[in-house]
C-alpha cells in the first residue's frame, strides 16, 4: 500500500463514528438474529434456557431462577452437574479426544499441547492425589501459579471433587497470598518453584513459603517445577512435588462429584473499598452457563477455534475466557507465560501466526503499548488467522479502537469491547458481533437479557449524552452468590445505593459511571468509588494506603489514580511524613518497596508526593477529587468546602515544580 493510500485510509478511519460487521463474518456467526434482545426481554427469566442447554446436567433442574432470597439469587435450582465434566470428559465421549485443549507456549520459547484427552487423565491424576492428601468436598483449595498449563489442571481437578478453588494472582505479594489463604481458611496450596519474566527466572517458591509464615493454620503444599535446574527454591520434605504426584496416580479414574447448581465452583477475591479483598462466590450451574453462552454469542466461538485471551488466569478474564468459557465449548484455548515485548515487540503476532490464533482477546493497555510501538510490527505477520478481536478490562478510546481494527483486524474483523466485572462472571456490556454496529469508544448495548441502564444519584434515567451511574436491573446466572462468609456486607456493598433488598425493585450497582446514547450504546466512564484501574486491574485505594502507612515515619497516605497513556490508570500517593522526617528518595523507595511487598508490583505508585498536609473536608474526609485533579493537571474547582484550601494549591505547585 503507497503512503498516499495509507494515508487516506488513516484519514477515513479518523472520521468514521460507526462501523458494521463484515458480511464474511456475519454469515458464519454463531448469532445473528436481531430479534434476540427482544426475545429475551419477552421471554425472562425462561430465556437463560438457552445457556443451560450448553450443559449437561445429570440432574435436570426444576426452575430457571429462585427469587426467595433475593439479592442472593439462585439459578437452576435443582440442577445437578459437574464443572470438569462440562470442560473435559463430554468432549471426549463426543469424540473429541484428540482435538488440542490448551496449547502452551513458555517464555523461553518451550511449547506444550494438551489433547482433550490428555488434559482429562491429568487432571484425573491430579485430583486422584488432592483427594489421597485429604481434599474433600467444599475444601478451599488455593493456587497461587503463573500462566503454565498446571493452572488450568489444578483448578479443573479442584472442580472434579467438588472442592472450590481460590486462584490467586501470582504477581501478588506474600502478604496478599496469606490474607487471602487466611480469609478462606484454606488448607491446601498449589504453587511453583518460579517462573520466567523478560527471560529472568523469578523465584516464586520463596514467595509463597514468606506468604504461609503468616497463615496461622497447617497448610499442605505442592510444588509445581517450572525452573528445572535454574531452581533455587525448596519447600524442604513437607511440600509434595507436583509432577511426582501425577506420575504416581496416572491412569487413576476419578468420578466427577455431582454437584448442585448453587454449590460453590470457585473463590476469587477482589479490591473492596475497606481495605479487605472481598471474597466473590460464583456458584457451578449459573456461572457455567453464563461463561459458555457468552464465549459462545460474545466470542463466536466454535470447537474447530484457536482462542487466545491474553488476561492471566489470576484474574476474572481468564478464569471465564481462558479457562471455563472456551473449554465448556471444546475448543482450543492458548496460554503464553511472558510479556508481549519480549525477546521481540512482534511476539503476540509471531503466536497468532504460529497457532493460527481465531479470536484474539487482549486489553486496551495492551493495545496502546503495541500503538506506541508501531505498526511496523504486526505488519511482518501473517495475521489472516484472525475472525475476531475483543478487548476487556477499561474502556477503549476510539483512536486505540481504530489502530487496532485496521493494524491487527486488517478491517476484517468486528471487535466486541466487553464491561463486566469479577462479579458478573462474564460480559455483560458489548456488541453481538454478528448483528450490532460497532461505535468506537462505546462498549455497546446491553447483552440480550441483561437490563443495563445508566441513572442519576436519585435512579431517575439520564438524558442520551448525560454522564450517571450505570446499574443492573435484572439478575443473570453468571452473577456472584455472595462474599465468602459475609452476606451483610454483600447486601450493603452492592444494593443499598439505589435499592434495599426487600423492596420489588431489584437494582445491581457495579460502582461505574456511564452515559447513553440515543441509540441504547453505553460508554462507561470508570470507577465512582475508591478503586483505581491499573492496566484493567482493579485495585483498592485502602490497601495501598494501608502499605505506605506501615512504612515507619509515615504519617498519612491519600491515593488516587492519574491518567497514563499505556496502563489507563496509574497509581498517583500524596504522603504525609511524621514530624522530623525528611522527604528523601530513600524513603521514597522505602513506600514503594513496601507497595510491592504488601500487594504486588502490579500496586508500585508511579509518582509519591510528599505534602505537609492532605485536602481535607471540615468533617475531615480527604477530598481525593481534587487529588486526582493535580495528578491529571486538570482544574481545581470548588474548594469551599475544605477546611484547608491552601493545601490544595502548594500540593498543585510542588506537582508542577516536579
Amino acid at each position: 500500500m503507497s503512503d498516499t493510500t495509507d494515508t487516506k485510509l488513516e484519514s477515513r478511519l479518523e472520521e468514521q463514528e460507526t462501523f458494521e460487521p463484515p458480511k464474511s463474518f456475519v454469515e458464519q456467526a454463531n448469532v445473528t438474529d436481531p430479534a434476540i434482545r427482544t426475545e429475551f426481554e419477552e421471554n425472562w427469566p425462561e430465556c437463560w434456557e438457552r445457556a443451560a442447554e450448553f450443559l449437561s446436567w445429570d440432574w435436570e433442574y426444576d426452575s430457571v431462577v429462585d427469587a426467595a432470597d433475593a439479592p442472593q439469587y439462585e439459578w437452576f435450582t435443582g440442577g445437578r452437574l459437574n464443572a470438569s465434566y462440562n470442560c473435559l470428559d463430554r468432549h471426549v465421549e463426543d469424540g473429541a479426544k484428540n482435538r488440542a485443549a490448551i496449547k502452551w507456549e513458555g517464555e523461553l520459547g518451550e511449547t506444550r499441547t494438551y489433547t482433550y484427552g490428555e488434559l482429562l487423565n491429568e487432571v484425573e491424576a491430579f485430583a486422584a492425589a488432592l483427594r489421597e492428601m485429604g481434599v474433600e468436598t467444599g475444601d478451599a483449595v488455593t493456587l497461587y501459579l503463573p500462566m503454565v498449563p498446571e493452572l488450568p489442571v489444578a483448578m479443573l481437578a479442584c472442580a472434579r471433587l467438588g472442592a472450590p478453588h481460590s486462584v490467586v494472582f501470582a504477581g501478588f505479594s506474600a502478604d496478599a497470598l496469606a490474607t487471602r489463604m487466611r480469609s478462606s481458611d484454606s488448607e491446601y496450596l498449589v504453587t511453583c518453584d518460579g517462573y520466567y519474566r523478560r527471560g529472568e527466572a523469578l523465584n516464586h517458591g520463596q514467595k509463597a513459603k514468606n506468604g504461609l509464615r503468616n497463615v496461622d493454620h497447617d497448610v499442605e503444599s505442592i510444588v509445581v517445577n517450572r525452573l528445572g535446574d535454574e531452581s533455587d527454591s525448596s519447600f524442604g520434605d513437607d511440600a509434595h512435588d507436583y509432577g511426582a504426584l501425577v506420575a504416581e496416580h496416572e491412569g487413576a479414574s476419578v468420578p466427577p462429584v455431582s454437584r448442585d447448581a448453587e454449590d460453590v465452583l470457585f473463590l476469587l477475591y477482589t479490591s473492596g473499598t475497606t481495605g479487605q479483598p472481598k471474597g466473590v462466590e460464583h456458584a457451578t450451574g449459573g456461572y457455567l452457563s453464563y461463561a459458555a453462552w457468552t464465549a459462545h454469542a460474545v466470542l463466536d466461538l466454535e470447537p474447530t477455534d484457536t482462542h487466545w485471551c491474553t488476561a492471566d488466569i489470576g484474574w476474572i478474564t481468564g478464569h471465564s475466557y481462558v479457562v471455563y468459557g472456551p473449554l465448556a465449548l471444546g475448543a482450543t484455548t492458548f496460554m503464553y507465560e511472558g510479556t508481549p515485548d519480549y525477546p521481540d515487540r512482534d511476539r503476540f503476532w509471531k503466536l497468532i501466526e504460529k497457532n493460527r490464533v481465531d479470536v484474539f482477546y487482549t486489553a486496551p493497555t495492551a493495545i496502546r503499548a503495541f500503538m506506541k510501538w508501531g505498526e511496523e510490527y504486526p505488519a511482518t505477520h501473517d495475521l489472516s488467522s484472525l475472525r475476531l478481536l475483543g478487548s476487556v478490562g477499561e474502556p477503549i478510546d476510539p483512536h486505540a479502537w481504530k489502530w487496532y481494527y485496521k493494524h491487527i483486524g486488517d478491517e476484517e474483523c468486528p471487535i466486541v469491547d466487553t464491561w463486566w466485572q469479577t462479579e458478573t462472571g462474564g460480559t455483560m456490556v458489548t456488541t453481538v458481533p454478528g448483528i450490532d454496529t460497532m461505535k468506537p469508544g462505546s462498549a455497546g448495548p446491553a447483552l440480550p437479557g441483561i437490563d443495563a441502564r445508566v441513572v442519576d444519584a436519585d435512579g431517575d434515567p439520564v438524558a442520551p449524552g448525560n454522564a450517571g451511574y450505570l446499574v443492573i436491573r435484572k439478575p443473570w446466572p453468571g452473577m456472584l452468590r455472595t462474599l465468602y462468609r459475609n452476606d451483610e456486607r454483600f447486601r450493603s456493598e452492592y444494593w443499598s445505593e439505589y435499592s434495599e433488598p426487600d423492596e420489588d425493585e431489584w437494582i445491581y450497582f457495579p460502582e461505574d459511571g456511564a452515559k447513553i446514547d440515543d441509540d441504547g450504546y453505553i460508554t462507561v466512564l470508570g470507577r465512582v468509588d475508591d478503586v483505581i484501574n491499573v492496566s484493567g486491574h482493579r485495585l483498592g485505594t485502602m490497601e495501598i494506603e494501608s502499605a505506605i502507612v506501615d512504612v515507619a515515619g509515615v504519617a498519612e497516605a491519600a491515593v488516587v489514580g492519574a491518567d497514563h497513556d499505556v496502563k489507563g490508570e496509574a497509581v498517583c500517593a500524596y504522603v504525609v511524613l511524621k514530624n522530623g522526617e525528611e522527604p528523601t528518595v530513600a524513603m521514597r523507595d522505602r513506600i514503594v518497596e513496601s507497595v510491592e511487598d504488601g500487594i504486588g508490583p502490579i500496586a508500585r505508585p508511579e509518582k509519591v508526593v510528599f505534602t505537609s498536609e492532605l485536602p481535607k473536608t471540615r468533617s475531615d474526609k480527604i477530598m481525593r477529587r481534587l487529588l486526582e485533579n493535580i495528578a491529571n493537571g486538570e482544574e481545581l474547582g470548588d474548594t469551599s468546602t475544605l477546611r484547608n484550601p491552601d493545601a490544595v494549591e502548594t500540593i498543585a505547585r510542588q506537582v508542577g515544580d516536579d
